[in-house]
């Protein structure tokens, strides 16, 4: 199965397995996705990434934790100012302090929380919870 956003079809896949209480993803995955899945590692969603090497090309196969309540990818990806993080925390996490924006900025892919202590804009691509 091929679309467009691999990072969308990612997202999809994990919010999958959690639902059926699967314990690993494998699927291919580009810059973008190793990227968003490090961070997403980082803030204790999941357990670990591991690139697999197979006839077909590389795999990531991705270790769960159980934890994630959504997952998705933003868009279209907005633009944010680095005083704007609150309007769109209010409009894809549930609570204040409860999950984080994944923020594509000048300095790399980062968590809003990160972003904001450098007092960086950028684009947000996905939201974890």
């Amino acid at each position: 199965m091929t679309l467009n956003d691999q990072l969308a079809n990612i997202f999809s896949q994990i919010m999958n397995a959690e639902r059926v209480g699967k314990q690993e993803v494998s699927t291919k995955g580009s810059v973008l996705v190793k990227q968003c899945l490090a961070l997403l590692k980082e803030n204790g969603y999941l357990t670990e990434i591991k690139e697999v090497k197979t006839q077909q090309g590389e795999l990531l196969e991705i270790t769960l934790k159980g934890t994630i309540n959504n997952c998705n990818v933003i868009k279209p990806r907005f633009a944010v100012k680095a005083y704007e993080y609150e309007k769109f925390e209010k409009r894809y996490l549930p609570a204040k302090e409860f999950g984080i924006l994944l923020v594509s900025t000048s300095q790399g892919l980062m968590t809003h929380t990160a972003a904001k202590e450098k007092n960086l804009g950028g684009r947000l691509i996905a939201y974890c919870y």
